[in-house]
């Protein structure tokens, strides 16, 4: 499959994208004086998140201004069918506290699927990229590497991440994650973005979340696809708009769904 030249020059613009985040959001990072209020939906914000999303929105009103932007600050403005979706800082509430397990979620969607994937963690030192048909990718100190999912097709040697037992108690979901800690090799809670990107490495079987708007997701979505997995929402459909997510090393994806729905109706 070939794409045209613009797919390239909308990847290194996300590229730059993620740069002027970190330009924002590091410098604050652990810093003193951090502002904190809480959202309506009982969520924290802080001044990085703000600024964060306002220069990255700042960029593209003049790179692409006839595209439309998703953030979760500032909300939808523009085109719907050629859409930037943005997550100035996934992981607030890690950044509020000093632990540096957070980044900057940058995707560009047409008519609804995510063609471009940028991720940035700079409190790491990480990032990670994709496009669709041009593989995904992250960087080292060398070069960039590409990434590729795990080959592991057994449920009984799947490592997973969860994020929070919470999360599936809410969801209504308690019995289906019991279910998945008796059966895998070794559940964790890495949390956001972070354990998406670690499945994209290789380094785990399955991610799985509830409550998650497109710009929780869109982001991960080309990373995790063009590294050979699969993400879909918790019932399979390819959507980003169904609050749930899945993600697999593609091998394990049906078997994951076959657990589940097993465990929903024991």
């Amino acid at each position: 499959m070939t794409f045209s030249p613009a797919l390239d020059d909308d990847l290194a613009l996300a590229l730059r994208l993620a740069d002027a985040a970190d330009a924002q959001s590091l410098p604050r990072f652990d810093a003193a004086d951090l502002e904190i209020s809480t959202k309506a939906d009982r969520s924290h914000v802080t001044d990085a998140d703000l600024a964060t999303e306002r220069a990255i929105r700042a960029l593209l009103s003049q790179e692409r201004p006839a595209d439309g932007i998703l953030g979760e600050e500032f909300g939808s403005q523009g085109d719907t069918r050629r859409q930037w979706i943005i997550d100035p800082i996934d992981g607030t509430a890690n950044f509020l506290r000093g632990v540096p397990l957070w980044g900057t979620m940058i995707a560009l969607a047409v008519d609804g699927r995510p063609l471009v994937g940028v991720v940035s963690m700079p409190a790491l030192g990480r990032r990670w990229w994709a496009a669709e048909g041009q593989g995904s990718w992250t960087a080292t100190p060398s070069a960039a590497r590409r990434l590729r999912v795990s080959t592991v097709d057994s449920l009984d040697d799947a490592s997973v991440s969860f994020q929070s037992i919470a999360q599936w108690t809410d969801a209504g979901r308690t019995r289906e994650l019991l279910a998945l800690a008796d059966r895998v090799w070794r559940d964790r809670a890495y949390g956001d973005v972070f354990s998406y990107m670690m499945l994209a490495e290789g380094r785990l079987e399955m991610v799985a979340e509830f409550d998650v708007k497109e710009y929780d997701i869109a982001a991960a979505v080309p990373i995790v696809r063009e590294a050979g997995g699969r993400m879909t929402a918790f019932d399979g459909a390819d959507t980003l708009s169904s609050l749930s997510a899945l993600a697999t090393n593609g091998v394990l994806h049906e078997h994951f769904l076959d657990l589940f729905r097993g465990a929903a109706s024991a």
